[in-house]
């Protein structure tokens, strides 16, 4: 078991090999699991990002590469919020960065377009006056752009994930701290708002002891997968080729914010299977036979459709998470809070809470927890947000926060810590399925500052000042 062990990890590139120098040994340093420290176990040296609050910027600078999908709708909402200048546009095809600026040509910005070229990103990276590179580029980019941009002095945005092996969490962390340079996951089910009231109610304790949580991404995107035009190159088809909880953090994040994830406990170990495959490989084959674009993809093998994986902390919490983007089934990230003392959910639509093992709460009790509750970003920019959009105004409160936060010099919500270790459940988990479901470590990204960082700031006591245009 050993020996194939070493080789999977290697193979995914689990093994953290040369990334920090001597100061790093093998990933795997133990037969128990994922290890960071050296032979004596002590934890790293590290500079300690979370709760950390980098120099007020009184106009946030930014620069966005990756104009394809997700892209285009952050540089609107961006151009939404005060205190923002867009200063470039980045993507490979110039249709796309120049689709990009037009979306601009009624505001006040004026970005520089770079693209044609697959290294026209670092000339933005480079610049002087851009503070922050906002990253939705497919995924094997975002850890060698965002952390090409923290080496050129910029905090960092990357969409989900933020890193697809172990090796590529650490080095996002370490460059984090080396640079002092914010490095936030874009996870904006976490600005859901029954995500957010959630997080509230479990804050002031509804729910008692948090027991165990569930999230998923469970969402049927086969055809999605093989259109053409759909994903460039077909990249996401190709992220298929793997075979685990390969998006992990939609279910993943909330839930940890609600378990103190990094800061009051942390991700212990986990275990993950996979069914067979019902729906991949058969279509590939399917389209193969009718256009011959499709052949490469037709003998390749496909993650299963459902993955689980069950992860323990140190506290002895349990959190499920889902993954599943080729069955025919309703669209759900679960969202599950289970505690000593009450329980809420919020798919099936309209999400419900419980303060009794009798059943759920009528529609006008849970309105009215609903506005004790009200978390203060809702009601500060709450109805704004819904105006400006994205996912029903979800990701406008991400972006507004994180802008408001970077002017206020305060901590970010979500930071390296977070990205690093909602992200390597993807990786875990292949390696668990690939050698039947046995139980893996997660490694402690904050090398044991988990145990005094503070929990997410939800009560807006400092900021709240950024204008919202609309």
């Amino acid at each position: 078991m050993k020996s194939n062990r070493r080789s999977f990890l290697k193979f995914s590139g689990l093994t953290g090999v040369g990334l920090a120098g001597a100061q790093i040994t093998s990933a795997f340093g133990s037969e128990a699991g994922i290890e960071r420290a050296g032979p004596d176990k002590k934890p790293r040296t590290h500079f300690n990002m979370c709760g950390y609050a980098a120099p007020k910027l009184e106009t946030v600078r930014i620069g966005f590469i990756g104009l394809g999908n997700r892209g285009p709708g952050a540089v609107q909402r961006m151009s939404k919020i005060d205190g923002v200048d867009i200063k470039g546009l980045c993507d490979l095809r110039p249709e796309k960065a120049n689709g990009a600026k037009k979306l601009l040509e009624k505001t006040p910005h004026r970005p520089d377009v770079y693209t044609g070229n697959e290294n026209e990103w670092k000339k933005m990276c480079e610049r002087k006056d851009i503070d922050l590179i906002y990253i939705a580029t497919p995924w094997s980019l975002h850890t060698p752009m965002a952390v090409y941009a923290m080496n050129q002095d910029k905090h960092v945005c990357i969409e989900v994930p933020a890193a697809k092996t172990i090796d590529e969490c650490w080095h996002l962390v370490e460059t984090s701290e080396r640079t002092r340079k914010h490095c936030m996951i874009l996870e904006n089910c976490c600005y859901d708002f029954f995500e957010l009231l959630t997080l509230n109610m479990a804050r002031q304790g509804l729910f008692g002891e948090i027991v165990h949580t569930e999230g998923a991404y469970l969402h049927d995107l086969l055809m999605d997968n093989f259109d053409k035009e759909k994903y460039w190159n077909m990249w996401r088809l190709k992220e298929n080729f793997r075979n685990g909880c390969l998006y992990p953090t939609h279910g993943l994040g909330p839930v940890a914010q609600v378990l103190d994830i990094n800061r009051g406990d942390k991700m212990d170990h986990l275990v993950s299977v996979s069914s067979n495959d019902y729906s991949m490989g058969p279509l590939a084959k399917e389209l193969a036979a009718k256009d011959d674009f499709y052949k490469p993809y037709a003998n390749k093998t496909y993650r299963g459709n459902l993955n689980t994986t069950t992860i323990k902390t140190a506290k002895g919490k349990t959190i499920k998470i889902q993954h599943d983007v080729s069955s025919t089934r309703p669209y759900s990230r679960i969202h599950l809070i289970s505690g000593t003392k009450g329980a809420a959910q919020k798919y099936p639509l309209p999400g419900r809470i419980a303060t009794s093992h009798e059943d759920w709460l009528t529609e006008e009790q849970v309105k009215s927890l609903q506005e004790k509750y009200e978390p203060a970003i809702v009601k500060k920019v709450g109805e704004m947000a819904k105006q400006v959009g994205g996912h029903g105004g979800m990701d406008f409160l991400m972006d507004w926060r994180t802008i408001d936060c970077l002017r206020n010099g305060l901590p970010l919500d979500i930071d390296v810590y977070d990205a690093a270790a909602w992200s390597a459940i993807a990786p875990l988990s292949e390696w668990s399925v690939a050698n039947r479901s046995n139980t893996i470590n997660v490694p402690d990204f904050t090398s044991g500052s988990w145990k005094t960082n503070k929990p997410v700031d939800i009560l807006l006591v400092k900021g709240g000042n950024t204008k919202v245009l609309v």
